[in-house]
């Protein structure tokens, strides 16, 4: 799905590096650049790709997701505001089915900065009555930078939910997550974790106590993804298993085998937004080789 998005035909160059295309029923923003290539698509100003030049695609996407106006995009970075998971529908918030403005561009030799705006509107207001102007902005190069920034006068909650590409979920591990976590695969259970995190079964857990950045051990692909949060409360890891993703018919079967989740999130503590003081949450993930 990675290599199909850099080959779609150029309905608009924006600049040298960055050009529209069309994806299905979706306009994406497509970075071609010597340093990096990356896809945002603007419904949900969705990171669909992002590949440092020599690396492998970090970031995974399904094969099997349609790209449908109003159809969440499975894989990628969803969004998730102004709630996290299916407290209200659409679950994880609308601000990743919505259609946003690409409102700046700049581009230079290190690699190439998007920014994309939402702003509240009567379907918004229908689902949540809130003004709100929401910023996302990709600073794509070696490294990827994802910042949400937030303003009105609210509290959400809200997740980077950051699918990544691996090479076998047997082998992977996560470190960094600290240890008293929410098991929402066990009802919410309360659980603490020593040492790294390893993959049997479903998987979906909420860390609440994380260190500030995460690691992506992946000895089939020989790198270590370094995952980076800031302004952060929680860090949620996840991953389907067989059966789950068995049942999801925008995954492959197989489809967790080769991708894991480590999401930057605030969950347990909301972000509030007041005046003048936007509320902020990013990541920065780097992608490194190991033995």
């Amino acid at each position: 799905m990675n290599e199909k998005i850099f080959t779609l035909p150029v309905t608009e160059q924006i600049s040298p590096y960055i050009s529209q295309r069309q994806l299905e029923e979706l306009p994406v923003v497509v970075v071609s650049h010597p340093k990096v290539r990356a896809a945002v698509a603007l419904q949900g100003a969705h990171l669909l790709a992002w590949q440092p030049a020599g690396d492998k695609p970090v970031i995974w996407l399904s094969n099997n997701t349609p790209f449908k106006k109003g159809s969440a995009i499975r894989g990628g970075v969803p969004i998730c505001w102004p709630w996290f998971g299916p407290v209200a529908q659409p679950s994880h918030g609308f601000a990743r089915n919505q259609t946003w403005n690409l409102t700046a561009h700049d581009e230079d030799d290190s690699g190439v900065i998007l920014t994309f705006t939402l702003k509240d509107n009567e379907q918004t207001r229908k689902l949540w009555p809130h003004a709100f102007t929401l910023i996302a902005r990709f600073k794509l190069g070696e490294e990827c930078e994802i910042e949400l920034e937030s303003h009105g006068d609210y509290q959400a909650t809200a997740a980077l939910h950051t699918y990544f590409q691996i090479g076998d979920i047997e082998q992977v591990s996560v470190a960094g997550l600290g240890e008293p976590y929410l098991d929402k695969v066990a009802g919410g259970a309360e659980a603490r974790q020593t040492g790294d995190l390893a993959f049997i079964g479903q998987t979906d857990r909420v860390y609440t106590k994380p260190d500030a950045f995460s690691l992506i051990k992946d000895p089939a692909l020989q790198r270590t993804i370094e995952v980076h949060h800031h302004h952060m409360s929680d860090v949620i890891a996840w991953n389907p298993g067989v059966e789950l993703s068995c049942s999801m018919a925008d995954m492959a079967n197989d489809g967790y085998k080769t991708m894991v989740c480590v999401e930057t999130g605030r969950v347990s503590k909301p972000l509030v937004a007041a005046g003048e003081q936007p509320a902020r949450l990013a990541v920065t993930f780097r992608s490194r080789k190991s033995a």
